[in-house]
C-alpha cells in the first residue's frame, strides 16, 4: 500500500508539472514582433544595411492562450447540454453519446467474452481450434472494420457500437481464458471429490479464482473501447465526442478542441479508475 506521504508527494509532483506546463503554455503563446511588408528575414537585413529601421508590429500566435481557453471553455460549459439543432449541441451531450455506445458495445462484448472465455479455459481443444481465428482477429485496427460495417449495417449508430464491440471483446476473451486455464488443478480435484455440480464448480470455485484475471480483460478492453469511440465517430459520427472535436476542428475553435480533448481523458480515468477499484476488490492473495 502507499504510504499517505508518498501520495502527498505524488500530489505535489503533479501540482508542479501542471503549474510548469501551463507556464509553458503562456510563454509559448506571448505575442511577437513581426516585421511589415517584409516577406523574410532577408529583406529586414537589406532595410537595416540601407540605414532604415525595420517597422513592426505586434503579432499573436492563432493557438489559445491558457486565459483565452479558460474563457472560451467557460463559456461551453455554461450550458453543457444544449440541443438546438444536429450541429450545435453542448459538449456534455456529445460525450454522454459516446458513452451511451460504449456502454452498449462494450456491455455486448463482456456478455460474449466471458461465459466463451470460460468455455476456452476449461476445454483445451476448443482453445486450439478457436486460437487462430483469434490471433487473425484481435490485431486488426478497429477503424479498419469501419467500411465493412458500413457497407453491411448501413447505419452510422450501429457502426459504432460495431466498432466498439468487436475491439474490446479480445482483451476480455484472451484473459478470462488464460485465468480459467491457469485454476490450479488441486481445487477441481477437491471438486470432483465433493461431487459437485458443474453450475457450483463454477459458481464456488472457477469463477471467483478468475476474477481477478476477467476483471483486467475488462478493464484493458474498456480503455481500447473508450479509444475507439473517439475515432470512429470522427470518421461516420453524427455525434459524440468524436464527432465534436472534428466539428470544432472545422469551425476554426481550438479551445473547444483542446476542452474536448481534456473531457475525453479526464473520463478515460475515471473509468479506468472505477475498474481499479473493482480489480483490488477481487484480487486475493495466493
Amino acid at each position: 500500500m502507499m504510504r499517505r506521504t508518498d501520495k502527498l508527494k505524488g500530489f505535489a509532483l503533479s501540482a508542479l508539472l501542471t503549474l510548469a506546463l501551463l507556464l509553458a503554455w503562456q510563454y509559448l503563446t506571448l505575442p511577437f514582433e513581426t516585421h511589415v511588408g517584409s516577406s523574410s528575414a532577408q529583406n529586414a537585413e537589406y532595410e537595416m544595411l540601407m540605414g532604415h529601421t525595420p517597422a513592426t508590429q505586434q503579432a499573436s500566435h492563432n493557438f489559445p492562450s491558457p486565459r483565452q481557453f479558460a474563457v472560451d471553455a467557460w463559456q461551453e460549459l455554461k450550458s453543457p447540454f444544449h440541443n438546438t439543432n444536429a450541429n450545435n449541441r453542448g459538449i456534455g451531450w456529445q460525450l454522454g453519446a459516446s458513452l451511451y455506445r460504449v456502454i452498449i458495445g462494450y456491455g455486448l462484448a463482456v456478455i460474449v467474452a466471458v461465459p466463451l472465455g470460460l468455455l476456452l479455459g476449461q476445454l483445451p481443444i476448443l482453445r486450439a481450434g478457436l486460437n487462430p481465428f483469434i490471433q487473425i482477429l484481435r490485431p486488426i485496427s478497429p477503424l479498419a472494420w469501419m467500411p465493412i460495417a458500413l457497407y453491411t449495417i448501413k447505419d452510422a449508430e450501429e457502426c459504432g457500437i460495431f466498432v466498439i464491440f468487436i475491439c474490446s471483446i479480445w482483451p476480455i476473451l484472451l484473459n478470462t481464458s488464460f485465468g480459467v486455464s491457469r485454476l490450479r488443478k488441486e481445487w477441481l480435484d477437491v471438486a470432483r471429490t465433493l461431487e459437485l455440480s458443474w453450475a457450483r464448480r463454477l459458481r464456488l470455485i472457477i469463477f471467483p479464482a478468475a476474477a481477478p484475471t476477467i476483471v483486467t480483460g475488462m478493464r484493458v478492453g474498456l480503455g481500447i473501447a473508450w479509444l475507439a469511440i473517439v475515432a470512429a465517430e470522427m470518421l461516420v459520427g453524427s455525434s459524440g465526442i468524436g464527432y465534436f472535436v472534428w466539428n470544432q476542428w472545422n469551425n476554426l475553435s481550438l479551445s473547444n478542441v483542446i476542452l474536448a480533448v481534456l473531457l475525453i481523458g479526464v473520463t478515460g480515468m475515471i473509468l479506468d479508475t472505477a475498474f481499479a477499484a473493482l480489480q483490488r476488490s477481487v484480487s486475493y492473495a495466493e
